[in-house]
């Protein structure tokens, strides 16, 4: 068991090219603009960083760029490593822990239906990779099925293994795992609903729409550490109007178009994932949100 981590991290964004390629320079701004917006840090190659449409070259790249752009700040950088095979995982901790990262996380092997006996493996002999300190991930929408809580509670004691990312709304199965397994940490995973998972003991959250209302999430993380349920309400709502606006666009693509309206041109997504309506709609469906009053007064 490794130091308890909390506190709110942006699932950070991939910034690509016009045409689709992992452009560097584009994701040194994009990375700079959300360390301005007072998270904990940053959770860097995961699915909100597009990580199943990059290849292992790029996301090593990525590590590398927001290593130096950290180097100066207070971040805390966790590097997400859960790819298809042990092997490209164990390449990309290796590499995090060179480069300096504080944490590693990685989603459980999801190409296959594997048993929970060989997720179990996996993260044993991940978390063996490094010393660093290894955050799990429960993430049923993108693995097919959720992990039995008693696997879960025998991963969460192996060694180097500090915590967990949830993403899942069963949030009995939050409190249950909370209860067993009180030294761990635990992130919650879906943005729109933060109120609900800090409420019931998550120690911090992480999510894409971080990368855009981060100074907001900040605030309702601290609104509900201090039992102001009426304030932490009134900040859910406000992500909650986001939220609902990106659903109409695709959340990666809408969040890349909003990026763009604040100044911050992180290209595209990359082919398979598109906008859900016409780009020029798009742009104007988002510059609409993001003038509202309740969601502007957020912005960096």
């Amino acid at each position: 068991m490794t130091k308890k981590m909390g506190g709110m991290y942006a699932a950070l964004m991939t910034a690509l090219n016009d045409d689709a390629g992992f452009d560097e320079e584009r994701q040194k701004d994009l990375t700079g603009y959300v360390l301005k917006q007072g998270l904990a840090g940053l959770y860097v190659g995961g699915s909100s960083g597009e990580a199943g449409l990059l290849n292992l070259e790029e996301l090593l790249a990525q590590q590398a760029i927001v290593a130096d752009c950290a180097r100066d700040s207070d971040a805390t950088l966790i590097a997400h490593v859960g790819m298809p095979n042990l092997r490209d995982s164990i390449r990309l901790a290796t590499r995090a822990a060179e480069l300096g990262f504080d944490a590693l996380s990685a989603l459980p092997p999801h190409s296959y239906p594997f048993s929970d006996a060989e997720i179990e493996g996996y993260y044993r002999e991940l978390s063996a990779a490094t010393d660093l300190p290894m955050i799990v991930y429960e993430v049923p929408v993108r693995t097919g099925r959720p992990i039995a809580l008693e696997t879960l509670e025998r991963i969460l004691g192996l060694p180097n293994v500090s915590g967990i990312k949830f993403s899942s709304v069963d949030l009995f199965k939050l409190s249950m795992l909370r209860r067993r397994c009180p030294d761990s940490s635990y992130f919650f995973g879906y943005d729109e609903v933060y109120l609900s998972g800090g409420v019931l003991g998550a120690d911090g959250g992480i999510g894409s729409t971080y990368n855009v209302l981060g100074k907001l999430y900040v605030a309702l993380d601290a609104a509900i550490r201090a039992s102001d349920l009426p304030r932490a309400q009134e900040l859910q709502d406000v992500s909650q109007i986001f939220v609902e606006a990106l659903l109409a666009t695709g959340v990666l693509p809408g969040l890349k178009v909003a990026l763009r309206i604040l100044g911050v041109e992180a290209g595209p997504t990359r082919a398979p994932m598109a906008l859900q309506m016409a780009p020029e709609k798009a742009e104007a469906h988002m510059r609409a949100v993001l003038e509202r009053p309740e969601v502007r007064d957020w912005l960096v």
